[in-house]
């Protein structure tokens, strides 16, 4: 007997977009939209027609893209207290948006209805019942969340349960419990969605918060227990503590439950996915992220990869690959030869363990970490150095750079640099201001570099970290700089270390363009 498919919401567009840091515009929301169809989410929450007019935006252009998998929703609440249905601006501005799907969110707990609704309890039933069968009057499908569900039924479950009854009645295709303050526990939303299963005939979904860190794992209990629809975000945006992680938690499902989501080929997309919506976003993406970021396959100690090149299982609880992922092994000073010979093999370069050129690696690897650097979490300089070292490397251009007319303490932060290029036997000059020596050293240096290479504009510097390497030197300490650069497909980072603050990020910086040189002609 085949297993039912579990209806995966997207609410990126809508819930994720009140994350703080997040702004998309409406392009933004737009090209999220389209990946996601691709990916193969049934829906996606475009956002609230009535509640500003960049989501108002969207829908208008979203009508103008055929897409294939997907159906985009249009997000509002229930009409006002006192008030018809017909005559409700919020119901009517989601009739415009032109979405074959609504969802409508109205109040579970009775707390929320006196104390912020101001209104009956009555009341609030027939604005739930009222509001589902005017759009279902209008031929949409309704989708009910019933906010702050867990709460109410906690409170007050005979109540809770006649708002669902109210929107089931009405004609809601689908009752979503909300853990809205995202305060429920695990077992908690097991037993109370097993209780809602019996009680209620009709489909039930889950939409949770990460409040109490747990938001993946009430989704998934709510799944156990018999929701076969769950809302969330990509990479976990949202409000306060944000959303759950719908790639977690499809990749949970799927690989875990046996529960299917996607195809086996979207589902390998996952990593790519998470990756692009955390560029569009312009958020970086936590190394740490379940499935999808860079660390979630990284292994360091040597206990760990020596039981991982025997059996994977060890040490992986799943294929990185099943989630388009991949294994990495970090070099540093605490690892030997092994260490080496693996991360090359992961970098596509043939470099055999007993090699004098593996030891040589190793020994200046430990060289650079004693005087500060740190390889493990810069894969992109530890690959040019290995290429170096065995003579394999390749110099794309020669450069030199200066900095000049740097006002400190004059309220105008205004730096100008100078950048040389040289490369094919040509030279090129160029000079740039920027807010910092940094982002002048990048504006002149990209401006020099993109006249022998016009794509280096698809790089973009992602994120910068200065660390202090030795404290006990005071202001002659020296610093580790990383630079995470991204052309909008991958992401390296690139490592440098100096007493001077602005020749260690220079390092850095030369080392990231080297590096996305050696991509394009690899």
């Amino acid at each position: 007997m085949s297993v039912k498919k579990i209806e995966i919401y997207d609410t990126t567009l809508r819930d994720g977009s009140q994350g703080e840091g997040i702004s998309f515009s409406v392009q933004d929301k737009v090209l999220i939209a389209k990946r996601l169809d691709e990916l193969g989410f049934p829906y996606i929450e475009g956002g609230w027609p009535g509640a500003n007019p960049k989501d108002i935006a969207f829908f208008d252009e979203i009508k103008k893209i055929k897409l294939r998998n997907s159906q985009v929703v249009a997000f509002g609440s229930t009409r006002k207290a006192g008030s018809k249905a017909a005559a409700d601006d919020n119901l009517n501005g989601l009739l415009a948006a032109q979405t074959q799907v609504i969802t409508i969110f109205g109040k579970s707990w009775d707390i929320h209805v006196k104390e912020v609704f101001r209104t009956d309890l009555d009341e609030n039933l027939r604005m739930i019942g009222d509001s589902v069968k005017y759009l279902k009057a209008k031929e949409k499908k309704v989708i009910y969340d019933a906010e702050h569900f867990f709460d109410g039924y906690t409170h007050n479950p005979e109540y809770a349960l006649k708002t669902l009854e109210a929107a089931l009645e009405a004609g809601a295709s689908v009752l979503v419990l909300c853990d809205t303050n995202g305060g429920t526990l695990p077992s908690k939303i097991f037993k109370i969605v097993s209780e809602i299963r019996q009680k209620i005939g009709g489909p039930l979904g889950i939409h949770t918060h990460n409040d109490s860190g747990v938001g993946i794992a009430n989704a998934v209990a709510a799944v156990e227990a018999g929701a076969e629809h769950v809302q969330g975000t990509i990479n976990g945006y949202g409000e306060r503590c944000g959303n759950p992680d719908l790639v977690a938690i499809v990749a949970n499902l799927q690989l875990k439950l046996g529960r299917p989501c996607l195809s086996p080929d979207k589902l390998k997309e996952l990593t790519e996915v998470a990756r692009y919506v955390s560029e569009v976003a312009n958020m970086i993406q936590p190394k740490n992220q379940p499935y999808a970021g860079q660390s979630a396959f990284a292994h360091k100690g040597g206990v760990h990869i020596d039981a991982v090149m025997k059996n994977p299982i060890t040490y992986e609880h799943i294929d990185p690959a099943l989630v388009g992922n991949h294994r990495r092994f970090l070099v540093s000073d605490v690892g030997g030869r092994t260490n080496i010979s693996l991360k090359a093999k992961e970098l596509d370069i043939d470099l055999k363990k007993e090699s004098p050129e593996t030891r040589r690696i190793l020994e200046e690897v430990k060289r650079r970490e004693h005087e500060g650097y740190q390889y493990e979490a810069a894969d992109a300089s530890l690959e040019l150095l290995m290429r170096e070292l065995m003579g394999k490397g390749k110099k794309f251009f020669e450069v030199k750079a200066q900095v000049s007319q740097e006002k400190i303490g004059s309220g105008d932060p205004t730096v100008k640099a100078t950048v040389t290029v040289r490369s094919g036997g040509k030279e090129e000059t160029k000079e740039a201001s920027g807010d910092g020596p940094v982002n002048a050293l990048d504006k002149a240096f990209r401006k020099a570099l993109s006249v022998f290479c016009p794509t280096i504009d698809e790089v973009r510097l992602d994120d910068y970290k200065v660390r202090i390497v030795d404290s006990k030197s005071g202001t002659a300490a020296k610093v580790r700089v990383f630079i995470e650069s991204t052309d909008g497909k991958s992401i390296w980072t690139t490592v440098g270390v100096s007493s001077n603050v602005i020749e260690a990020s220079w390092k850095a910086l030369v080392d990231a363009y080297e590096y996305y040189l050696l991509k394009k002609n690899k």
